[in-house]
């Protein structure tokens, strides 16, 4: 209907479709409601201001009293009757309203709701996914954190753990030379005496 971005989600982008003609709608009916309610009060008006008009033209041509108190009281009666007939109109025209938004109502309202559970959906989803993934990009930190540590050699207690290796190494390597230099020397002290 509207022209929309590529960026805009498809769920969003019927939705919003879908509220702007049900909100269209409504507002033709509301204004051909109002339009229809002008125009009878324009009939009216119209139709007062020609009894007025006719009323005074006898009022001012009758030359006797009497003849003024029955030109007065025999436009009296269709008065009543043209104000009767208009709040009769007005209640036709308000129920008629009533109809007509139902009808654009009830016209709309599954197409609206069924956008807005595919949006919802929509927005679930993604928001799932998007949690799913921070917690990928936490663990993932938390994994990067820990593996310097790990491969650097440093264990659970703080030691170095090579350190200690290439200790216990270099701790038997002397013993062993140490073995073997005894035996040397013993050797040549013997050797020698």
């Amino acid at each position: 209907m509207y022209p929309f971005s590529q960026s805009v989600n498809p769920a969003v982008r019927t939705h919003l479709d879908a509220q702007t003609a049900f909100m269209n709608d409504m507002s033709k009916s509301f204004f051909q409601s109002f339009q229809q309610m002008c125009d009878l009060n324009i009939q009216l008006v119209q139709t007062m201001l020609e009894e007025t008009a006719l009323t005074s033209q006898q009022l001012l041509t009758a030359d006797r009293q009497s003849e003024l108190i029955s030109a007065a009281a025999s436009r009296a009666q269709p008065a009543s009757e043209k104000l009767r007939a208009y709040q009769q109109h007005i209640s036709r025209l308000a129920a008629d309203a009533q109809v007509e938004l139902a009808r654009v109502t009830e016209q709309h309202v599954q197409n609206t709701s069924r956008t807005a559970r595919a949006l919802a959906d929509e927005v679930a989803r993604n928001a799932s996914e998007e949690t799913e993934r921070g917690l990928r990009k936490q663990q993932e930190t938390v994994q990067r954190f820990v593996d310097p540590f790990v491969r650097s050699g440093y264990g659970g207690n703080g030691e170095a753990r090579s350190q200690g290796n290439a200790g216990a190494g270099a701790h038997a390597a002397q013993g062993q030379s140490m073995q073997r230099g005894d035996g040397n020397m013993a050797g040549k002290s013997a050797h020698s005496a």
